[in-house]
């Protein structure tokens, strides 16, 4: 990935840098672009009054710094906000935030040398991660307390984590012949203003979000093939009448998922012949809402997923820092492009979507789960004695209490304001805070989806229907049945849904998969499964 001035970074850029390790490279153009903007502050600067390089900081920016103490004031902005709490950022969200940082001061708009972000780019390409702890940050003033201990380690102090190990960042810079910046006017203010860790978790959170949506969509497609779903609740001329464009993206995406299927009837063909004679109608005239509301219900989610991506890609290009430095108009602009408010918003709504998601595929979990529903399972998908056996009636507990969870956790933390900083921070955004909420309501989600997908698998299994399912929903099939095969005695299913839900995780978009290394005995399978269908 190159940094170069002018261009614009996505989601995708940080796919690739945080999860294949694509290595960065600061290109010249962004050298010679900072270096600049350095000079011009260097030179305005003198015998002007501007915040954070002779005056202090926060609500004691009234006091005047002497020339020979500025340096001081930016070691001691570092030292004295490194009180973060609780857990350390893992090496991904780490990644993220520092190529976040790294973005926003290179667009050369914060008047400090190049030195920051080349620095920057080594630890990236090194992969040695500065701790960062995830507990301190009201999002007002930027994300000062994560960006502190993130500029404690470029100035060599605190600790790392590289290589799975913790060390004193010093040794490890010294190990690389690296050296660790020198303040020269505001980097320490630099570094510390800014919305990065709240983005660098955001995109994280995004990425987890569309890749969650996409098994939801496709865990909601199999079961409308084993329960053999009319094809009229996801066509294109139902749809089309409400005309959300979310809706009619999940429609479209349920109808190229199951092209192929010979499970799904047609309404025009099957439904209204046969039985109309008759008082009591046996087929299943309409599906229970968890199955045939998935594109209203998604719908919207969809949507607010690529609200999020919108307002992350703006952040990921945006000059979050105070003042503004810019030497093309002559100026110092002094304002609060740190206040978080876009990101805070939008992961309280992500959280609220991905929340309702877990929501739908409980439900749809229950209806497996539920004989008396479904009328073609047995109860908990028991493939073994019924009675003797308990199928996987635990697992269902699991999905109900993380579903209860995240409704809790659903409160919207964009609405909590606690001033702070001497009331000069009146209105604060808890930006970090509602990340981390929405990163863990995600995790969340994944383990109830993961219990769905082990469940789809062992009904699949059940109604031998397996070479009647579409391309994509059989792909899916396979790769599960792979990493667990088909049981029908009880045992301990914790590690079965581990192994599920570090494949949901994979952020690998393509489903279908052609190949894999560990192909089942289907014919086997076929003979140890009670099944009432046949190939």
């Amino acid at each position: 990935m190159i940094i170069s001035t002018g261009k614009k970074y996505n989601s995708e850029d940080f796919y690739k840098v945080i999860f294949t390790k694509d290595p960065i490279l600061i290109a010249e153009s962004t050298i010679n672009r900072m270096t600049e903007n350095f000079s011009f502050l260097k030179s305005f600067s003198k015998g002007k009054v501007i915040y954070g390089i002779n005056t202090g900081l926060g609500p004691m920016a009234q006091f005047k710094i002497n020339e020979n103490e500025q340096v001081d004031l930016q070691y001691n902005l570092i030292r004295s906000h490194s009180t973060g709490m609780g857990s350390v950022l893992d090496e991904q969200t780490s990644r993220s935030v520092m190529l976040a940082r790294l973005i926003s001061l290179s667009q050369g708009y914060s008047g400090i040398s190049p030195e920051t972000v080349q620095l920057l780019a080594e630890l990236i390409n090194l992969e040695i991660y500065p701790h960062i702890y995830d507990h301190g940050g009201v999002g007002a003033s930027g994300d000062l307390i994560q960006l502190a201990h993130l500029a404690l380690g470029l100035i060599g102090e605190g600790k790392c984590r590289y290589k799975g190990k913790d060390y004193p960042i010093i040794d490890v810079m010294t190990m690389h012949n690296l050296n660790p910046i020198q303040i020269q006017s505001r980097e320490g203010l630099a570094i510390l203003n800014g919305t990065s860790a709240m983005t660098g978790l955001g995109v994280i959170n995004l990425l987890n979000a569309k890749n969650l949506l996409n098994w939801s969509l496709s865990s909601s497609a199999m079961i409308m093939e084993m329960v053999e779903s009319f094809d009229d609740h996801y066509s294109e001329s139902l749809n089309k009448v409400k005309p959300h464009k979310g809706q009619n993206d999940i429609a479209f995406k349920l109808r190229s998922h199951l092209e192929g299927s010979s499970l799904i009837r047609k309404r025009a063909t099957e439904a209204f012949h046969g039985e109309n004679g008759t008082r009591h109608i046996k087929t299943k005239v309409q599906e229970y809402y968890s199955i045939r509301c998935v594109p209203q219900i998604l719908g919207p989610i969809h949507e607010t997923i690529e609200k999020a991506e919108e307002i992350i890609h703006n952040e990921i290009n945006s000059v979050s820092d105070n003042p503004i430095v810019d030497d093309a108009q002559n100026e110092v602009f002094h304002g609060g492009n740190f206040h978080g408010d876009y990101i805070s918003f939008e992961m309280d709504k992500l959280k609220i979507a991905v929340a309702k998601l877990s929501v739908l595929s409980e439900r749809q979990l229950n209806f497996l789960m539920n004989d008396k529903l479904n009328q073609i399972l047995p109860p908990f998908l028991n493939l073994g004695t019924l009675g003797l056996n308990l199928g996987m009636q635990g697992s269902q507990f699991v999905a109900t209490s993380t579903t209860a969870e995240n409704l809790t956790l659903s409160f919207p933390m964009y609405l909590h304001n606690i001033p702070s900083n001497n009331d000069n921070q009146d209105v604060v955004s808890m930006g970090f805070n509602s990340a981390l909420l929405a990163k863990k309501v995600i995790e969340n989600t994944y383990q109830v989806v993961s219990v769905l997908a082990l469940a789809i698998t062992q009904g699949i299994s059940y109604l031998k229907i397996r070479n009647e399912l579409s391309a994509k929903s059989n792909a899916i099939f396979r790769k599960i049945r792979s990493l667990v095969p088909v049981f029908t005695e009880d045992q301990i299913l914790s590690d079965h849904l581990k192994i599920v839900n570090e494949y949901l995780l994979n952020l690998n978009r393509e489903l279908v998969d052609t190949e894999f290394k560990n192909e089942i005995n289907y014919e086997q399978e076929e003979e140890i499964c009670p099944g009432n269908r046949s190939i």
